[in-house]
Parts: structure tokens; C-alpha cells; sequence
């Protein structure tokens, strides 16, 4: 096994083909699971990154066009150099019935099609020998604007990155979902590889979300099932000082790597400007031999001879950064590009197949966003067995075992994404004295008896407080109203009475004031236990509510903050971590390898964990329903991804029973 002393995690996988392997109709093991829901409607997609989405939503939009009535297809990405992925493709030749092809003239994610996108979205509508339209999130925004939403009647709309429709409180996407959804006779296929939510706003109203057909497919599924990639490395390398003067101690020049430098908010940057950051860790590669102009390729030569192609996408002069998306969208070969740098761009959706490390400075505070960075390097390619992710961050100014416990949380909480898990925050239970009465407290750790609490007293505020309380603090804390509050001088009455019952009633607009009180005591006390902050003995707010980043002293120390946001993790009781040394004053981290069969295992107690169920009510249910579902199904067993709350419940079932059994055999110790 491949060991390196600022690992975290590195995962090995079993090799077996599964995943990049194609049918009769030419469609990967995912492809194929996403196809057999074609019918439907609306379908969300939850797939990591190098699944083969793109495709999949190929062979469902010309199916949609050839069989179902749609007239038109638009694909929605969230930046130009992701249109690349649904470029002309040729699908007849592995066995389907149909090539998907985009005129160019409608690929208004060519960087040499850029004139009047919005004037010619628009003209896609009437244009009658039109099928294929691929544009950007930003031009689907702008130009419905100005169509009706019938415009959308008999057409398929298909959104790359959907989680964007919730992380941005600002953006209209979510209202052309909306749209289309209530006011045409539209299809939605809505795909994106990362299922994080609680650092944005779900603008999908509850029962919009609940129309969506789930498929959902998991880096487990997806890595364990590749041909040529053997495992996926985690790992953190912390620094004193400016990370320019070590970043030479991490990049790897012999691996194809796409660096994000921090942005010139963070604490990480050096305060020299991000084009100078640039500059230097050119002067790390290497020295400037020349630059391409017809491309806007530079081409350094290291200390030991080597020529190496690097693409900077940090500049942001138009005809520059244009060349050299042009010049990445094109690239057919191995040795095409050798490192990439980058800030905001190459996340999500950039495909570049050879990438085998992404070199990411400064803490992310977006869980979105770090697994986007390591979907960059996962995709599966011929001569590359290992895939890195590392993370360079400033060295936490706090005692050695407060930093092991943080970084061990933060990496559950990844694996938990990875396995396309809602990474949550702890769940705690409120009761009143009455409450308490009725039931009997099984939980004392997580269940708190408040003096003066109101009861909840429909199965409305019910459904919100155990299963949406998280989204709905997310929109609370994200709303534009309340985030001015936070940061001025706003009295915490004027933000807990006013505000937030403000934001409970704009997201919940049936509720009758007694139910808006009950939900907003119930996000107090969440926040404020979750906080830290002081209560008195019933329960209100003592100290002022704070969302303030600046509090914390270093840039380091956020990672010390954002475990505190991650969910669940605490029941996961799983040590990811094998020892830290000091070195330079800072901290070397040694890695515990985490095999395939361990992950699984990691899988399956998540998902045991999302359903209340004892190991009695499991053998039940394993005696009667369960072996009737298989006997009736050729032998197949219930899936937890199940869009029938039935069949999950047996799948769940199935999983307890299973997972009792593994865990005796292996010996592990998991809670929950």
C-alpha cells in the first residue's frame, strides 16, 4: 500500500471493471441505471463526478425526443468550459439508435460563439430543425426572462450542477425550475455530483422536491467499479508562514495536477495579488522557456530538464482566458497539459482525465466544493492507479488533540459525501415537560427537556422539525435580511422575534402563527445548543446569535470550526486518523488506510442510521415482508435508494441484519 506521511485517507478499490464496462446499448453501469427512469418526468441524477452523466442525459434526452413528445432539448451548465462535455458524440456505433448532436450554432459554450448568446437562446424556440441547445446557467437566467413559461411546454430542460439552484440565495435558477415544474408541460433532468446541502438554500419548495425521481449512485459504486484507478488518497499538509514557501514540499511536477490557489479574500492568500501568487508558483515549477500565443500556454523547464505545459486560468482578460479554455476543451492527448492553475474555475464538471493531484490552498468552508475538487482527479484512465487530493492549510493555533479531533470529523464528513451521503449537522430532540411525560427519554445525550417549550401540535411542524430543520436554518442564515442584521448592529430580539419568523413564513406560508412560534423555538434552541451559546432555564437566548468568521484568529482554525457543521459524524465513531507528530512547529499527519470492504461498511451504517429501527422490528420484517419482496423480485434485494418508503424500509432492514453480522465478524466497533 502506498503510504505517505501527510495522508489522511487512502481508500483502495476492488478494480472490477463495473463501472466503465458498457451494455448492448453502449451505456456504463450508471448510464444504464438512470436510463431504465427515462420516462419520468422529473429526474434528479445524484452521481460523483467521471460517472458518465453527460452521457446519461444524452441517451434520456433523445429517447425524451424520439418516444416521449419533447420537441426540444437545453442543457444548462455552470461555466463554458463544461459545455465540453456534451460536445457532438457518436452513440450509435455502441449500439444506441441515435448520435447526439448540438449545432454549433446553439452551442453557446464555445468561446468562438460568444455574440448575442441571449438573443439566440431565445431564437432556438422558433427555430424548427433545432433539437440540441447546450448554453450556461448565467444565459438560461437572463433570457427567460423574457419567455413565457409555455415556451417550455413539450421541452426537456436538463441542469448540469443542480446543486447550484441552492447555493446561491441570489440566482433565478431556482425560479426557472420553478417554472417549468408548475407552468408548462416541461421535463426536468436535474444531475449534479454532490448531494451537500446545508451551505446553501434549497429553493425547491419541499413538495416540488418531493416530485423528483431519484437516481442515486455513489463514489463507491463508481471507484470500486473503475478498471484502471486502484485508490483515492485524502490528505492535508499544514504550514507556518506564506504557503509559497512550501508549496514546493507538495507539488508533485511529475503528476498531472490542477492547482486552486485561495481567493484574495482568504485568509491564505499572501496579500501580493492573485496574478503575482501565480507568477511564483510558475517560479516553483519551473523556469520560463516561452509561451504559446496562439494558445496562451506557458512552457517551463524544471531543474532536472523536463519541458512542462501549464494553462493559467486565474487571468481574467477575456481573449487570454478564452485561448486557453479553448485550448483545454480540445485536449485529445496525455501529455497535451501538465499542470493547471486555477481559482475559481476547474471545479465542478471540468473534465480532464489524466489529472492525477489536485493541490487546493486554504480551508474550503463549502463541503460542495471540496468534493467537486477531488471528482476532478477521480476520473478513470489508463497508466493512473492513484488519484490525490491534498489540502494545504495554515497550522490551527490549538492544542494538538483539539486539531485530531477536527480533522478526523472533517474527514468522516467527506466520506460521508463521497458515498453521496446529506452530511448533516448532530440531531438533538426537544421535549416539553409534557412531552416527557408521555414518552420516555431513550436518549439523554441528545434529548433536552425545555421548561416553557410550546408542544408541537401538527404533524406539519413535526415533519419540519425532524427532518427539515437544517435546510430551513440554512435559508434563515442565508437570507438577506437577517445576514445585514448579523453583521450590523440589529438587537438579537429584532433578528430571533421578527426576522426569523419572517423566514419560517415566506418558506411556509400554510403555517398558522402558533405553528410558526413552535418552529421558531425549536431553530433557537438547535442553534444555540449546536453554538455553544448560553440559555437560560428556558431555553432563550442569553448571548447574541453570531455568524461573524472573523472571531476566529487564524485561517488555520477554521478547520476547527466547520467540523462543528458537519453531522451525524459523531455517531460515526470511526478513527480515520493513526498518529500526528509535530514538525516545524506544525503538525505531520499519518494515515489509516480505509479499504473497500471498510467503506462499505461505512455505507451501510450511514444508511442504517437515517432510519429509527430496532434490531427486532428488523428480524420482523427480514421474516415476513423482506423474504417475500425477494422471493417476488428473482432474488434481488431491496435497495435503500428506493424512491418506495416500503422498500427502503425493507432494504433497511436487510442492512441492520447485515450489518450486525459484519461488524461481530470484522470486530469493528461502530455506534448508532
Amino acid at each position: 500500500m502506498e503510504q505517505s506521511s501527510n495522508n489522511i485517507v487512502d481508500i483502495h478499490y476492488l478494480q472490477t471493471g463495473a463501472a466503465t464496462s458498457v451494455n448492448a446499448l453502449g451505456m456504463r453501469e450508471m448510464q444504464a441505471l438512470a436510463y431504465e427512469a427515462r420516462d419520468k418526468r422529473f429526474l434528479l441524477i445524484k452521481a460523483p463526478p467521471a460517472s458518465g452523466k453527460s452521457r446519461a442525459l444524452m441517451f434520456i434526452a433523445l429517447d425524451k425526443l424520439a418516444h416521449q413528445g419533447i420537441k426540444k432539448v437545453v442543457v444548462a451548465v455552470p461555466e463554458k468550459s463544461i459545455g465540453r462535455s456534451f460536445k457532438n458524440t457518436n452513440l450509435v456505433n455502441g449500439g444506441f439508435f441515435a448520435n447526439w448532436e448540438v449545432p454549433t450554432y446553439f452551442n453557446l459554450t464555445d468561446v468562438k460563439n460568444e455574440q448575442d448568446k441571449k438573443g439566440r437562446f431565445i431564437e432556438f424556440f422558433h427555430h424548427k430543425g433545432a433539437k440540441e441547445l447546450v448554453c450556461a446557467h448565467a444565459t438560461l437566467r437572463n433570457a427567460t426572462k423574457e419567455l413565457s413559461d409555455d415556451t417550455f411546454n413539450d421541452v426537456l430542460l436538463a441542469i448540469d450542477e443542480f446543486h447550484h439552484t441552492s447555493a446561491d440565495a441570489n440566482s433565478n435558477l431556482g425560479d426557472v425550475v420553478r417554472r417549468v415544474m408548475n407552468n408548462s408541460t416541461g421535463h426536468i433532468v436535474a444531475m449534479t455530483g454532490s448531494y451537500f446541502r446545508g451551505d446553501g438554500i434549497p429553493v425547491l419548495r419541499a413538495e416540488d422536491e418531493a416530485k423528483f425521481y431519484p437516481i442515486t449512485y455513489n463514489y463507491y459504486q463508481q471507484l470500486n467499479g473503475y478498471k484502471y484507478l486502484k485508490n483515492l488518497i485524502l490528505g492535508y499538509h499544514f504550514y507556518h508562514g506564506s504557503y509559497l514557501d512550501h508549496i514546493g514540499e507538495v507539488l508533485d511536477t511529475h503528476k498531472k495536477t490542477i492547482i486552486h490557489i485561495p481567493s484574495v479574500n482568504q485568509r491564505a492568500a499572501t496579500g501580493r495579488g492573485k496574478y503575482q501568487e501565480t507568477a511564483d508558483i510558475m517560479k516553483v515549477i519551473g523556469t520560463l522557456d516561452h509561451k504559446d500565443y496562439d494558445t496562451g500556454i506557458y512552457y517551463l523547464r524544471t531543474q532536472d530538464g523536463r519541458m512542462l505545459k501549464v494553462a493559467d486560468l486565474v487571468e481574467d482578460e477575456q481573449k487570454e482566458r478564452n485561448m486557453v479554455q479553448a485550448y483545454l476543451q480540445n485536449i485529445k492527448e496525455r501529455d497535451d497539459v501538465d499542470i493547471i492553475i486555477a481559482l475559481g474555475t476547474a471545479k465542478e464538471g471540468f473534465d480532464w482525465q489524466w489529472c492525477e493531484m489536485c493541490l487546493t490552498i486554504g480551508v474550503r468552508g463549502s463541503l460542495t466544493e471540496v468534493i467537486q475538487i477531488i471528482g476532478r482527479c477521480t476520473r478513470d484512465c489508463e497508466g493512473k492507479e492513484t488519484a490525490r487530493f491534498v489540502n494545504m492549510i495554515a497550522m490551527p493555533e490549538a492544542d494538538q488533540a483539539e486539531v485530531k479531533v477536527a480533522v478526523n470529523d472533517f474527514l468522516k464528513a467527506i466520506t460521508a459525501s463521497l458515498l453521496m451521503e446529506q452530511v448533516m449537522a448532530p440531531s438533538w430532540k426537544f421535549k416539553t415537560a409534557m412531552d416527557d411525560e408521555k414518552e420516555p427519554n431513550d436518549d439523554l445525550t441528545h434529548t433536552i427537556v425545555v421548561e416553557g417549550l410550546k408542544p408541537l401540535s401538527s404533524a406539519k411542524t413535526k415533519t419540519i422539525v425532524e427532518s427539515q430543520l437544517d435546510d430551513l436554518k440554512a435559508a434563515i442564515l442565508q437570507d438577506d435580511m437577517v445576514v445585514k442584521a448579523l453583521s450590523g448592529s440589529t438587537t438579537a430580539e429584532t433578528i430571533t422575534q421578527h426576522l426569523i419568523p419572517k423566514v419560517i413564513r415566506e418558506r411556509y406560508p400554510d403555517l398558522s402563527d402558533d405553528e410558526i412560534e413552535e418552529i421558531r423555538q425549536r431553530v433557537l434552541l438547535d442553534t444555540i445548543i449546536k453554538g455553544n451559546d448560553i440559555v437560560d432555564e428556558k431555553g432563550n437566548p442569553i448571548s447574541t446569535i453570531t455568524g461573524n468568521d472573523e472571531e476566529q484568529p487564524s485561517e488555520g482554525n477554521r478547520i476547527i470550526k466547520i467540523a462543528n457543521r458537519f453531522i451525524n459524524i459523531d455517531k460515526l465513531s470511526i478513527n480515520l486518523i493513526d498518529t500526528i507528530n509535530p514538525f516545524q512547529r506544525a503538525y505531520e499527519v499519518i494515515s489509516k488506510s480505509v479499504d473497500a470492504k471498510t467503506l462499505k461498511v461505512i455505507q451501510d451504517t450511514i444508511a442504517e442510521q437515517k432510519y429509527d429501527m430496532t434490531l427486532e422490528q428488523a428480524i420482523t420484517l427480514f421474516k415476513g415482508p423482506l423474504k417475500e419482496y425477494v422471493a417476488a423480485h428473482d432474488g434481488k434485494v431491496p435497495s435503500v435508494d428506493d424512491p418506495d418508503f416500503k422498500v427502503r424500509e425493507l432494504a433497511i432492514a436487510y442492512q441492520k441484519i447485515k450489518n450486525e453480522k459484519i461488524r461481530h465478524m470484522m470486530g469493528l466497533d461502530y455506534e448508532g
